[in-house]
């Protein structure tokens, strides 16, 4: 036998890796804003439907447990992983509110969703971005090719362009993980000590990690101003949105070139990073 398309399948994944490790930067502008967020009493929310729920779920486990190295816990929640929930949901309002009714319970003003799907078109999840956007989170999606209508309804997007669905889903991962090595270092080099009790979380390090975060119009992510020292729940009053990452990070980056563009009318923008190897061609719905 020659395994011809099990060695397709690895020349694929390596086609698509180069362009996509042009990323880094908005991984690591990721990585800063959820160290803030979460440090500052917030919450991350992750969806996903098929294989793409696994990689949301791995990401929610890396920040309640951890990456590398021990460190405090931060509240993450997988929204498909609740099986009464999703089912009660599924069977009083349908498939499509899965995930947008437990964003409008859970998610405060400033905390981010995450949302991933290999095709970029799934309604469950589209309809999760404008319940997130409506209650002021931030909306980030990992997505295979674009243009689709998900990353379109997010305030940032990653952009896999691959041929196959299990490509997108690869990277996907390899995208968790940036995000979380770049978690990790923000932790590390504002202070906060890997080995410390989730109680020991101050809002020094989230003060410190928004001043560099800090956009023009002067916001910052939720409690880095107003939680009360040593605060390890929620947050103190809810801060607004940013609308989009400070400067220094890219506002586009397709193909691995990063370039900024303005936002429309003075308004908040929105930001896409697309590892782009030419390809836009998917296989299934989602995964």
């Amino acid at each position: 036998m020659t395994y011809a398309p099990v060695v397709t399948h690895c020349e694929e994944l390596l086609d698509a890796l180069g362009p996509f490790r042009r990323s880094a930067p908005l991984a690591g502008h990721w990585g800063e804003r959820l160290a803030a967020v979460l440090c500052g009493g917030g919450r991350l929310l992750a969806a996903g439907n098929g294989g793409s729920a696994a990689q949301a779920q791995h990401l929610t486990a890396e920040l309640v447990g951890r990456y590398r190295t021990d460190r405090p816990p931060f509240s993450a929640i997988a929204l498909h992983a609740d099986t009464s929930s999703t089912t009660a949901i599924a069977n009083d309002y349908g498939v499509d509110e899965l995930f947008a009714r437990q964003v409008r319970a859970h998610g405060r003003p400033g905390d981010v969703l995450i949302l991933l799907s290999t095709s970029g078109a799934s309604a469950n999840l589209l309809s999760a971005a404008a319940a997130g956007r409506a209650a002021g989170l931030h909306v980030w999606a990992l997505t295979g090719p674009a243009p689709n209508p998900l990353a379109a309804a997010a305030d940032e997007a990653f952009c896999v362009a691959a041929p196959s669905a299990a490509t997108v889903q690869e990277l996907h991962l390899v995208a968790v993980h940036m995000v979380c090595e770049a978690f990790d270092e923000a932790l590390e080099a504002d202070g906060l000590p890997h080995t410390a009790p989730a109680t020991t979380r101050g809002t020094g390090v989230a003060r410190s990690l928004s001043s560099r975060l800090r956009t023009t119009d002067g916001s910052a992510p939720p409690g880095a101003e107003d939680a009360p020292d040593g605060a390890a729940g929620r947050r103190g009053q809810p801060a607004g949105r940013d609308g989009g990452p400070a400067d220094g990070h890219p506002r586009t980056a397709t193909g691995g070139a990063a370039r900024r563009a303005a936002a429309p009318g003075g308004g908040t923008g929105r930001h896409r990073a697309a590892a782009e190897d030419g390809t836009g061609r998917k296989e299934r719905r989602d995964g």
